[in-house]
């Protein structure tokens, strides 16, 4: 159950469960459902107050923290996904765009002459984001890992306009100085952030702040969430930071005092970005709770023979149910198609077009943000009409999407691996090139896929990993693995002298025995047991313990660990396939399926 509920299926299937409660519990007792999210709750704090119903305290409260991590799972894509490439954000952008613009043209055009309310064109154009990711996780399995990424990012273009629409589409009287108050918040907060501020505690409180600001204005406050989400930075954890960490624990360990666990806790903090650590705090808060609860008090409307057959005939639901199901997809490739040719091709959507498409297909699920637009925009009938249109997107777009690819995947091979997995190049994170003439290679040297690891031979990660790297190497004949050194000298207090004893060995033509041996027997790395292994392995003594008494392997060793530091490595083990940073487990499922994309990737560019 825990590791269901870790994934994207799980929060949408947490969402699809809410929904339909919603609308059990309004058809069984309506009278109960609306009375409970009219209630009214109050702030009061000396003589001011906010009143709100519950559903509005759902609505633009607690939607505010889903926002925010989305605006955080964005802003880890700008600092260490492919988009810290800023020339490939104008595709996502403009597709995000575009899968706006033709699903609203559609629904007018279908509404043409139905005297819509004001703002009613702004249901039938956002995607939901937890909804989409996670179908996309149930009937994806066979798009490339790159497209959730990518429709991420559309997704939160899309997010970005919508409440930018629902700011001015349902504003109709702006309070000047309270938005003038949450214009100088934002303001403050990004000064305490180029200062380095890291205390969690002054961006609640502006935040906060910020919300009242522009609830009181008359915009609606969701738009703080987002915006904070995207000021909050992603970085990689440092070498440096971890080491500094590692030695005021150390301390801490010897002295337990309260005031060295403060040090000692600080030092943790920092060394993890704030990104991740909100991200690990809000996402299952926002997953099972927060939206659950927004689909309870929204997604509830009365059903009946007679009201499905006038609804599935009205323009309004049809009107929704084609601007999803056929706009978006064609929107979104259209507009990435748009891009790359003006481009010429030099920016290009990270995979195929039959994966754009896909994507584009199963982006066609509205729910969140157009149940929160249909609940300004309509009411009565209407508002059930327009719930009725979201809510079938929930089922004809993971379907539309999942008849892509069964109809992709019957093409003949290449044709096939070209379109799901495209031609553009991934960005190369390894700093430093292979080099043959220096660095330790197993597998042919011309391989398709190269594999690149840092590793220290005391670290028991790597230990794990090497069973997964040799079925790789029986499983791939076209794979090269690279090994470089990274001994994490602050833990592990073996870790130089055996990478060093490894070089030793290298210079007899042994570096690969010895590195066996060593990753078998972690717990037993001190030099009497090295000098056993020499001796098992039949090297010329004298020599190896001269090499070692000299550390002549010592600057071999620190160019590697000068390249992990130019490639953003902190900590081991740490892969890169074909140049780009493997950023996902390491067992031999995954490690296989980005070797497999890899050696495609390189197939294509050949």
């Amino acid at each position: 159950l825990r590791d269901f509920l870790r994934t994207e299926t799980g929060s949408a299937a947490t969402l699809l469960v809410a929904a339909v409660a919603a609308i059990v519990w309004i058809n069984v007792d309506a009278a109960s459902y609306n009375t409970v999210w009219h209630m009214t709750l109050s702030v009061k704090v000396g003589g001011a107050d906010i009143s709100q119903d519950l559903r509005h305290w759902v609505n633009n409260g607690l939607m505010t923290l889903f926002f925010f991590v989305v605006g955080l799972e964005a802003r880890r894509e700008f600092d260490l996904g492919d988009l810290r490439d800023r020339r490939r954000l104008a595709l996502p952008f403009v597709a995000g765009i575009g899968g706006m613009l033709v699903p609203i043209l559609i629904f007018l055009a279908i509404n043409a002459g139905g005297g819509l309310p004001r703002g009613a064109w702004g249901t039938a154009m956002s995607t939901d984001t937890a909804f989409a990711l996670g179908m996309l996780a149930l009937v994806g399995a066979r798009y490339p890992t790159s497209l959730r990424a990518f429709i991420l990012t559309v997704a939160v273009v899309d997010d970005l306009v919508a409440l930018i629409v629902i700011a001015v589409a349902f504003t109709s009287d702006v309070h000047t100085v309270a938005l003038a108050i949450g214009l100088t918040v934002f303001a403050v907060i990004l000064v305490l952030r180029n200062r380095g501020v890291q205390n969690g505690a002054p961006y609640l409180f502006l935040g906060i702040a910020a919300w009242v600001a522009f609830l009181e204005s008359g915009i609606d406050p969701i738009v703080v969430g987002l915006a904070m989400g995207l000021l909050t930075i992603a970085y990689p954890a440092a070498r440096e930071d971890l080491e500094r960490a590692t030695d005021l624990f150390r301390v801490f360990r010897e002295q337990p005092t309260s005031e060295l666990q403060q040090s000692a806790r600080a030092g943790l903090r920092s060394a993890i970005s704030p990104n991740e650590r909100l991200q690990q705090m809000f996402h299952p808060f926002t997953s099972y709770v927060v939206v659950p609860l927004f689909a309870l008090a929204n997604a509830g409307f009365i059903i009946s023979g007679g009201f499905l057959t006038h609804a599935y005939g009205s323009a309004i639901t049809l009107g929704i149910i084609a601007a999803y199901v056929i706009g978006k997809p064609l929107g979104i490739t259209g507009a990435a198609g748009l891009v790359t040719r003006i481009s010429k091709g030099r920016v290009r959507p990270p995979v195929g077009w039959a994966s754009v498409l896909g994507g584009g297909a199963v982006a066609g699920i509205g729910f969140t943000v157009s149940l929160l637009i249909a609940s300004l925009a309509f009411s009565g009938d209407q508002l059930a009409e327009a719930k009725l249109g979201i809510l079938t997107t929930l089922v004809l777009a993971p379907a539309a999407s999942w008849g892509i690819i069964c109809v992709t995947t019957r093409l003949p091979k290449k044709l096939k691996l070209r379109l799901l997995i495209g031609r553009a190049e991934a960005i190369v994170d390894l700093a430093a090139p292979v080099d043959p003439e220096r660095d330790h290679i197993r597998g042919p040297e011309q391989a398709a896929v190269t594999l690149v690891e840092y590793g220290d031979l005391e670290c028991p990660y790597c230990g794990q990993a090497e069973t997964v790297i040799r079925e790789l190497l029986t499983d791939f004949g076209d794979l090269r693995y690279v090994w470089r050194h990274l001994p994490l000298n602050d833990v592990h207090p073996h870790a130089q002298l055996a990478a060093e004893a490894s070089e030793a060995a290298a210079a007899q033509g042994k570096f690969w025995e010895m590195h066996d041996l060593m990753l078998a027997h972690q717990d037993h790395l001190t030099l009497k047991d090295i000098i056993g292994y020499a001796n098992e392995l039949g090297l010329d003594i004298d020599r190896f313990k001269e090499h070692l008494r000299k550390r002549k392997g010592a600057g071999h060793i620190a160019e590697d660990v000068e390249s992990a530091d130019m490639s953003g490595v902190s900590g081991t083990p740490s892969f890169f396939i074909n140049g780009h940073r493997h950023q996902d487990a390491y067992d031999i499922e995954t490690l296989s399926k980005a070797v497999r994309l890899a050696r495609v990737r390189a197939a294509i560019s050949a």
